[in-house]
């Protein structure tokens, strides 16, 4: 059995211990709310734009973006995995991994090849012990999603499309659904799909979603396609950021409470060994006096 010296400095070692995971408990809570009104905040544009060129996949104008041109079959592809920075956030960057792994090793069976790009240090690490073609990186974006330090990063994988090297290029990030839980998520960037477009039969045969554009085609979509990878970008970034604080405030609260519980344990366990010795002391004193008497 530990004497008492040993489990109190195991006690001030959780405390210590509890003090921080419980001031990180506070930041990320602070920061939660600020990354969940950016995300909220971000969701109508994101939806919106995903519409209308889903809508721009049935039309038909004279001029068609490469974005809008589906390829026969994928046989190279490409990724842009977004993760955290920083750790002590629970399973978000887990989950994630897991989801592209399983994406990846289905590619590998069907003959897929595919260039990654890493949004965040975890993803980046991954990737490198995956040994994935890694065409891009960006790493330390902080607390705020940052476009223009993305914007590079993610256009060498349209320049890829666009050029014809590869096939598709799919997105994979951690999707807000409430503070307990997130979700890990691959969606298809490009070619454009209307698989988020919902319409019944009656509104496919009353509107066809054609457009006028001005001054033409090419000025329009060639913009237009710009800010639809913008806005899916900072939408995966505003997404992902805010899980990232949910999950660290979940992982430092339970962390506080194990931290507690464990102090509790161990000052119930402090007071029994403390009883234990001054019950052996009295008993020696008594014993000693009974023998001199």
């Amino acid at each position: 059995m530990p004497s008492t010296k040993e489990i109190r400095v195991k006690i001030k070692s959780v405390q210590s211990t509890r003090k921080i995971t419980k001031a990180m408990e506070m930041v990320a809570a602070s920061k939660m709310r600020k990354a969940q009104d950016r995300m909220r905040r971000a969701r109508p544009y994101g939806d919106k734009i995903r519409n209308i060129v889903a809508h721009l996949a049935r039309a038909n104008p004279e001029y068609k973006h490469p974005f809008a041109i589906p390829r026969p079959e994928l046989r190279n592809a490409g990724l842009i995995m977004v993760t955290t920075d920083k750790g002590l956030c629970g399973g978000l960057n887990t989950n994630i991994q897991r989801a592209v792994l399983a994406r990846v090793k289905q590619w590998e069976a069907g003959g897929v090849k595919f260039v990654a790009t890493a949004i965040g240090s975890r993803g980046f690490g991954f990737l490198q012990r995956l040994k994935a073609n890694l065409v891009s990186n960006v790493v330390q974006l902080g607390d705020t999603p940052h476009l223009d330090r993305v914007e590079k990063a993610v256009r060498v994988q349209l320049d890829l499309y666009s050029a014809g090297k590869i096939d598709g290029v799919f997105i994979a990030y951690s999707r807000f659904i409430n503070t307990m839980k997130q979700e890990p998520v691959i969606e298809q960037l490009v070619p454009l799909t209307d698989e988020k477009l919902a319409q019944t039969e009656e509104e496919k045969r009353a509107y066809s979603w054609d457009y006028i554009y001005e001054p033409d085609a090419r000025t329009v979509l060639n913009e237009l396609m710009r800010r639809y990878g913008e806005a899916l970008i900072y939408q995966a970034l505003a997404e992902n950021m805010a899980c990232e604080q949910s999950a660290r405030m979940v992982a430092m609260k339970a962390a506080s409470d194990n931290a507690k519980k464990l102090i509790d344990e161990l000052e119930l366990g402090y007071n029994k060994t403390r009883q234990a010795g001054i019950t052996k002391e009295i008993s020696e004193i008594v014993g000693g006096a009974a023998a001199i008497g």
